[in-house]
C-alpha cells in the first residue's frame, strides 16, 4: 500500500511583485510557474477482508451486518480535544461499493444510495482518523441454490477532490472451511484468585472445504495471563489504554491440511495464571482458517516472537458430537474472589449562612478489582443524604439531585463511580453546603444499594456520613474515618495507588471517570460484578479480523516479562 506523506496545508500566489515571487522561487529551489500543485491526501478505506457464507446454518441474524467500510482521513483523531478537530477536506467525497461479483450466489443489503449491487456513499467532509467518519454497513446472506466454493469480490473505491483513496476488497465465499472451537472446562470447585486454570484447546471443521493453514488466538483480561511461552506463537497487548477492552493476545499460527468433519487439539493444554486481584476476569480463545501465505504478509514483525518450545496440533480420533463444540468458547475467571467497597465521609462546623466544603470518598480495598467486563463498564452508583438544615451550593459532576416522579429531590443526591474500580483505588467526591440553619449534630447518611452481594467482603463499611456541626457523640454506624473540612476546607485527597482516573477537584470533578470506564449505567440482569447489572457482553472474538487486529497493531509485552525474569 502506498502511504505517501502529507505536505503542509500552503499554496503557492501569484504576487503582483513578480521580483518577490522570483526570490521566493529561488529559495525553495523551483523553476518555472508561482503555482505548485498540492499532493492528494491520502484517504484509507479499511474494513471486514474476508467472509466466509456457511452452507450449515449460522450466517448473519437478519436485523445485524457482517461487513463493515470505514474511511480513515489523514492524521488521528483525539478524543481529547475540544472541540472536535476541524476536517481536512470540505469539499465532499464519495464511496462507491460494487459487489456486482456476488450476483447469483449472495443476497446484498447494501447502504445508501444503491441501484442493483453497487452504492455510491457521499459525504459532505473528511475528518482526520476513522471516528468521526461515517461507517457503511452491509449484510450479505447466501442464496438459495448456493454451492461450496462459491466466491466473489466487494470491491469499495473512493473519489473526491484533492483526495487520494485507497481500493479496499473483501472476499466472499461460500461454504469454506468453519472451525467450530472445543467448549471450555468449568472453573474447578477449589478455584480461587492466583490459581492458574488448565486449558485445553481444540477445534473441528464443520465446513464443506478444507482449511489451509489455521491461527489461533487466545486472550485475556487484566486479572490474567499466560505463564508459558511457544516458538510459534506472538504476543501483544491490545487496547491499553481502556481497561474494558484491553487484552493481553497470543496469536499462533499451524500449517496443514485441516478436513471437513476432522477434529483437532493442541498438544498441549494452555496455563491461564489468575492474579491475586482478578475476579470475573475473561479468557477465551477461536480458531480461525488462514494460510501460511497471510499469516507471514500479516505479522511481519509487528509483535514478539517467544523462543520456548513449538505448540503443536493434533488429531481427536473420535470427535464428540452436539454441542462439545461451540462458536465462541470464552469463561469468567476466577468466580470467588471479593472486593471491598468503603464510603466514607466528613465533618464540617460553621454558622448559619456560610459555606463549607466536605469531602466523601470511595474506596476499594480490594484484594479484587470491579472490571464490570461483561456490562461494558457499568458504574457503581451510591446516594448522599444532605444533612438537615444544610443546602447543596456545589456538588462534583458525577453526582446530582435524586430525580423523582414530581422532579428534582434536592435533599438527596446520586453519584456514579465509574468502572473499572481497581483494587487499590480511592476517589474523592467533594461537596459543598450552605448551612442554612445551625442544626447541632445534623447528619446526612451516604449508602451504597443494599443487596445480598457475594462479591462483598465486608458490608459494614458500605456506608459513611457527613456531620454538620457535630458534638462527637454522634453515631455513625458503617463510617471507617472520613474525610472532613471546617470553613471551607476539603478532606481526603484526590486518588489513591494505582487510580486510572474518576477523582477530581472542587471545580470540576468527574468522579465518574475510569480507563476503559462509562458514566452510563443501566439496570436489570444478572451481575457479574458485585451490585453491577450485567446488560451485555463483551464483543466475541472475530474470526480472520481478529488475526489481523493482532498482526496489524499489537503493542509487546512478553519482552518485557522476559528481561524480569532473566
Amino acid at each position: 500500500m502506498d502511504i505517501r506523506r502529507v505536505p503542509a496545508r500552503s499554496a503557492w500566489r501569484r504576487t503582483a511583485l513578480a521580483g518577490l515571487a522570483a526570490v521566493v522561487l529561488a529559495a525553495v529551489g523551483v523553476t518555472g510557474t508561482a503555482h505548485a500543485e498540492e499532493a492528494p491526501l491520502p484517504v484509507t478505506i479499511t474494513g471486514t477482508d474476508k467472509l466466509d457464507l456457511s452452507l450449515s446454518g449460522g450466517n448473519v441474524d437478519p436485523t445485524e451486518t457482517n461487513v463493515e467500510i470505514r474511511v480513515q482521513g489523514p492524521g488521528a483523531y483525539d478524543p481529547d480535544v475540544e472541540p472536535n478537530p476541524a476536517p481536512v477536506q470540505t469539499d465532499g467525497y464519495s464511496i462507491t461499493i460494487d459487489a456486482t461479483e456476488l450476483k447469483g450466489f449472495a443476497d446484498v443489503d447494501l447502504p445508501c444510495e444503491a441501484e442493483g449491487l453497487v452504492a455510491v456513499c457521499t459525504s459532505d467532509s473528511l475528518y482526520p482518523g476513522d471516528v468521526l467518519n461515517p461507517a457503511h454497513d452491509i449484510r450479505v446472506e447466501i442464496m438459495d441454490g448456493s454451492k461450496a466454493g462459491d466466491f466473489g469480490r466487494i470491491k469499495v473505491t473512493g473519489e473526491g477532490k484533492g483526495l487520494a483513496f485507497t481500493e479496499h476488497t473483501v472476499d466472499v465465499l461460500v461454504g469454506g472451511p468453519e472451525l467450530r472451537m472445543k467448549k471450555l472446562p468449568a472453573e474447578p470447585k477449589d478455584f480461587v484468585a492466583g490459581d492458574t486454570y488448565t486449558a485445553p484447546l481444540g477445534f473441528k471443521n464443520i465446513g464443506s472445504m478444507a482449511a489451509d493453514g489455521v491461527v489461533l488466538r487466545f486472550s485475556a483480561s487484566r486479572g490474567l495471563s499466560f505463564p508459558d511461552e511457544y516458538e510459534n506463537c506472538e504476543y501483544a497487548e491490545e487496547d491499553k489504554d481502556d481497561l474494558i477492552r484491553y487484552r493481553k493476545v497470543v496469536l499462533c499460527s499451524f500449517e496443514g491440511t485441516f478436513g471437513p468433519g476432522e477434529a483437532w487439539e493442541l498438544s498441549q493444554p494452555v496455563n491461564v495464571k489468575s492474579a491475586p486481584f482478578a475476579l470475573r476476569d475473561i479468557f477465551g480463545y477461536h480458531f480461525t482458517a488462514v494460510s501460511p501465505k497471510q499469516v507471514e504478509k500479516l505479522r511481519a514483525g509487528h509483535a514478539f516472537r517467544a523462543n520456548g518450545p513449538e505448540l503443536g496440533l493434533k488429531p481427536v480420533r473420535r470427535a464428540a458430537e452436539g454441542d462439545e463444540y461451540v462458536q465462541y468458547a470464552e469463561i469468567d475467571l476466577p468466580t470467588k474472589n471479593t472486593f471491598d467497597l468503603d464510603l466514607t465521609g466528613g465533618r464540617a462546623d460553621n454558622g448559619a449562612g456560610d459555606v463549607v466544603k466536605v469531602g466523601v470518598a470511595l474506596s476499594n480495598h480490594g484484594p479484587g478489582w470491579l472490571g464490570s467486563l461483561r456490562a461494558g463498564g457499568e458504574p457503581i452508583t451510591f446516594t448522599v443524604d444532605v444533612p438537615e438544615g444544610a443546602t447543596v451550593t456545589r456538588s462534583p459532576a458525577a453526582c446530582g439531585p435524586m430525580q423523582t416522579g414530581n422532579g428534582k429531590d434536592e435533599s438527596q443526591y446520586l453519584c456514579w463511580a465509574g468502572t473499572p474500580f481497581l483494587e487499590d483505588e480511592k476517589r474523592d467526591f467533594p461537596f459543598e453546603f450552605r448551612i442554612d440553619k445551625v442544626v447541632e449534630g445534623a447528619k446526612g447518611k451516604i449508602s451504597l444499594p443494599t443487596w445480598d452481594n457475594p462479591w462483598e467482603g465486608d458490608a459494614s463499611n458500605d456506608d459513611g456520613w457527613i456531620v454538620l456541626n457535630g458534638t462527637g457523640d454522634e453515631e455513625t454506624p458503617g463510617d471507617t474515618g472520613g474525610t472532613g473540612g471546617t470553613g471551607g476546607s476539603t478532606g481526603g485527597s484526590t486518588g489513591g495507588s494505582g487510580s486510572t482516573g474518576g477523582s477530581g477537584d472542587d471545580d470540576d470533578n468527574k468522579g465518574s471517570g475510569s480507563a476503559g470506564g462509562s458514566s452510563a449505567g443501566s439496570t436489570g440482569g444478572d451481575s457479574a460484578q458485585g451490585g453491577l447489572a450485567s446488560t451485555g457482553s463483551t464483543a466475541l472474538p472475530a474470526a480472520g479480523g481478529a488475526a489481523v487486529a493482532l498482526a496489524a497493531g499489537g503493542v509487546l509485552f512478553v519482552a518485557a516479562r522476559r528481561r524480569r525474569s532473566a
